[in-house]
């Protein structure tokens, strides 16, 4: 058994795993990386990365249906292999970036084992035990599939096996009516398949209901079918003939199945009782500075079940580096982290939703609508339907809401602010290109000031006033 002694070790090499070894290495400490599965973690090989690529030749496909302005509308010639084939290699174009070779040049002594904890501070991958004086868990998470009646004899696909796919499915059945399903049934519906999402709730759920239905509307007029409040009594069938029953005995068939009910943090092989870390629904229980129960072990990104996305897992990272490494109290927020579904339209959300506004805040809240077809830019395009709503208490924004085109490059600013607490202000002072997308968040800003400038008794006093005093 080999033996290494080491400052920080940190397990899983998903986006927040490299992101701890990438920062802690570079600033002189001592680094070992263990990962038993593939380099950059479920985002670049089956997350993120495959799914926007898939929904963009979806997308260009569905430019050549909807033609434009002097552009004859046509039906495209679809090759379901090459959009796959696209897929892998913008997988491959962007891997050795979170390669094992670039992490190994940067000085950390990546091992590729699963990891397992023999104590407190050891952890054994393999046949190497490692002693580190802190430790990252940042092991991600896998599909949830839920037990339902018959499910484990039907085949079925999840995020980790859909990219994998070279032939079209014939009508492709998705459980799952969240940003997953709904961005891969806009894809394949794009790429020819007949589609038919199930929820047992409402598509969308989580999101503010003015703009997700905007978003389920424009699914639904390409053809994408979607049934919502039907909780699903049983799944039977084969490859190729699968019957999805929902309660009221109605019975969806199709060829695939796509199970996007969600994701739970993978855990299980790392023996968390031997380091005395305690779970909470699953995920490892954190406090507001990432650490466990254990003092010397942290966990990050979906492990520490906070929000399962890319970005928190990166912002998360931060948080632990400046604690790992230079002792300072940094804790991790929540009121300004953004979220996007990719679907066309887009929706992002950053802070709380119109309906969380108005149960924290009551009447101190104002809330503002800019619609796309007000903006220049947006009528030029083509891009009339869509809205931004900006949620603000005394002068700041508490939550903001974007559903149409390019809503997660527009909701960039107001992470901004968020994130600094700037008031409403620094929006409505900026000076922006005309004519851009970006004009929405500024006008929508300027909305609330407007009344209080030119509705305003006061100010029309005063401005007499000077008309009058100054010569």
């Amino acid at each position: 058994m080999q033996r290494i002694k080491t400052d920080l070790c940190v397990i899983g090499a998903g986006s927040g795993g490299l992101s701890v070894a990438a920062g802690a290495v570079q600033m002189g400490a001592r680094v070992v990386l263990i990962e038993g599965a593939l380099m950059g973690g479920d985002c670049l090989n089956h997350g993120c990365v495959p799914s926007k690529a898939l929904l963009a030749a979806g997308k260009a496909a569905a430019a050549h249906r909807r033609g434009f302005a002097g552009v004859a509308a046509d039906e495209p010639a679809l090759d379901f292999a090459a959009a796959g084939d696209h897929v892998a290699r913008v997988i491959a174009a962007i891997a050795p970036h979170d390669s094992q070779e670039r992490f190994e040049g940067l000085g950390v002594e990546v091992i590729r084992d699963w990891a397992e904890f023999t104590s407190p501070r050891e952890v054994r991958a393999g046949k190497t035990l490692i002693r580190a004086r802190r430790f990252v868990i940042a092991t991600g998470a896998r599909p949830l599939i839920p037990p339902i009646p018959g499910l484990d004899a039907v085949p079925c696909l999840t995020n980790e096996t859909l990219f994998s796919l070279r032939e079209p499915p014939g009508h492709l059945l998705i459980v799952g009516g969240g940003p997953i399903g709904l961005e891969m049934a806009q894809a394949h519906r794009r790429l020819g398949c007949k589609v038919t999402v199930i929820d047992g709730a409402a598509a969308l759920g989580r999101e503010d209901p003015e703009a997700a239905a905007l978003v389920l509307a424009r699914l639904r007029a390409e053809g994408v079918e979607i049934v919502e409040h039907a909780p699903i009594e049983r799944i039977a069938g084969r490859a190729g003939a699968i019957e999805v029953q929902v309660a009221g005995g109605t019975v969806m068939m199709g060829t695939h199945l796509l199970m996007a009910v969600g994701r739970k943090p993978s855990l299980e092989r790392l023996n968390l009782d031997a380091a005395g870390v305690r779970t909470d629904r699953g995920a490892v229980a954190v406090d507001d500075r990432l650490r466990s129960s254990n003092r010397r072990v942290y966990a990050i990104g979906d492990a520490a079940g906070r929000g399962q996305f890319t970005h928190v897992a990166g912002y998360q990272a931060g948080v632990v580096l400046r604690s790992l490494l230079f002792a300072l109290p940094a804790r991790a927020r929540t009121d300004h982290i953004p979220r996007v579904t990719y679907t066309d339209p887009e929706l992002a959300q950053i802070g709380l939703t119109e309906t969380e506004a108005h149960r924290a805040h009551g009447a101190e809240l104002t809330v503002l609508r800019q619609a796309f077809a007000d903006n220049d830019r947006a009528r030029a395009e083509g891009h009339d339907e869509g809205m931004l709503k900006l949620m603000v208490v005394r002068g700041r924004a508490v939550g903001v809401t974007i559903a149409g085109p390019g809503a997660g490059d527009l909701i960039a600013p107001w992470a901004l602010v968020l994130a600094n607490r700037l008031k409403l202000g620094a929006i409505a002072a900026a000076v922006l290109p005309y004519p851009t997308m970006g004009e929405l968040s500024k006008r929508a800003a300027g909305a609330y000031f407007t009344p209080r400038l030119f509705d305003n008794a006061l100010v029309k006093r005063v401005v007499r006033l000077v008309q009058t005093l100054v010569p």
